[in-house]
């Protein structure tokens, strides 16, 4: 019995060793992740919100990011409020109905940032996020886990996101800037 502990023991941890050394592919664990956003509202407040629906899946060797890619369905957008989400999916802002996704697909990472096409409403362009990569850990059902945190700001006017009110006393109703807070946890896949 102690043999055969031993020998899972060892076989669990050359099976760790080697994707850390050799890296693995990890599909992203909705349950345990958030993709989350927030916007001026009125010049005077944030608005926050998140989107429910998304995946995406990242190489991952040691704390270096291989590759990323990741995708959200727009029509899944929350912020508490239906009536705004419905605005929010609306031809004003996502047309969820003519772009169902936003997408991301990383082309380099240097350890601090990761920068990547992202297209949203139909436009791409080029973005960078801070990234912070965590270790790798066994969960108590076997699964190696990471996680990847990114943060950084879009103008939503750079992908055709216009709409907008002016304010009597000066201003706009929604800003420009949208700050994005992605917090990632990832499930290796087996080798």
């Amino acid at each position: 019995m102690k043999l055969s502990t031993r020998i899972l023991g060892t076989a669990a941890a050359i099976s760790l060793s080697s994707s850390l050394l050799f890296g693995a592919v990890y599909d992203v664990d909705p349950t345990h992740s958030t993709v989350g956003f927030k916007v001026r509202h009125m010049m005077i407040s944030n608005v926050n919100g998140h989107f429910a629906d998304f995946s995406g899946s990242y190489d991952l060797e040691g704390n270096v990011l291989k590759s990323f890619t990741g995708s959200v369905k727009t029509a899944s957008v929350d912020t508490g409020i239906v009536k705004r989400d419905d605005h929010l999916k609306s031809a004003d802002f996502f047309d969820a109905a003519k772009y169902p996704d936003i997408t991301f697909t990383m082309t380099k990472f240097d350890g601090e940032s990761i920068t990547g096409e992202l297209t949203l409403h139909g436009v791409t362009r080029s973005v960078t996020f801070d990234a912070e990569v965590s270790g790798t850990i066994k969960d108590p059902w076997g699964m190696t886990r990471s996680s990847v945190l990114l943060e950084g700001k879009i103008k939503r006017s750079d992908f055709g996101l216009t709409y907008n009110q002016v304010l009597e006393a000066g201003g706009v109703a929604v800003g420009d800037d949208v700050k994005l807070t992605i917090e990632l946890e990832g499930i290796a896949k087996p080798l």
